[in-house]
């Protein structure tokens, strides 16, 4: 079993989602968010990002972190904020000692829902049903869990394919034994 910490950060509000996963099969433990305080600076913002991921992974002690990379958002303001939620919350899993892995937005739609174009409300719908919750979480947990659970897919896939050399041009290049 392995415990997933999946992260979708944000500067205002930062997603955090927990599954136990073992090949295909995937346990709800634990998700919510970290809320800054309205009307600080970003540094503080960002201090209380980092505090609040490193009590939780002292907390649940998670074997890998996955997390969400940037993309362009509305601004490039926006992006730089949200460039800094990431790397303060993947600062606290490192220092932790904690192997962390990024995945696309629409990497993680694509193996959650099954398409890379689902709305928010399908992921959340998708994190409810493959993780057998009696609600949705609230929506940032929601991206969170469902990171989580791409990591969980793309890991047993991984193990199933075995010894994988390289990736070229989309196919799956075997090493030589």
């Amino acid at each position: 079993m392995s415990l997933i910490l999946g992260i979708d950060p944000g500067s205002r509000i930062t997603g955090y989602g927990l599954i136990s996963s073992s090949g295909n099969h995937s346990l709800y433990v634990a998700s919510g968010c970290i809320r800054t305080s309205n009307g600080t600076s970003l540094p503080a913002r960002l201090e209380e990002i980092f505090s609040g991921l490193a009590a939780i992974i002292d907390s649940h002690q998670p074997d890998e972190m996955a997390i969400e990379k940037v993309f362009m958002a509305r601004s490039a303001d926006s992006a730089l904020k949200l460039g800094q939620a990431r790397g303060v919350a993947i600062a606290a899993a490192v220092a932790r000692q904690i192997p962390v892995y990024e995945y696309e937005a629409k990497k993680v739609k694509q193996a959650v829902v099954g398409t890379g174009a689902a709305s928010k409300e399908q992921v959340a719908q998708m994190v409810k049903t493959l993780l057998c919750l009696s609600a949705s979480p609230q929506q940032d947990a929601a991206d969170a869990l469902a990171i989580s659970l791409c990591h969980a897919h793309t890991a047993a896939t991984l193990a199933k394919v075995g010894d994988v050399g390289s990736y070229g041009r989309g196919r799956l290049r075997w090493q030589d034994p």
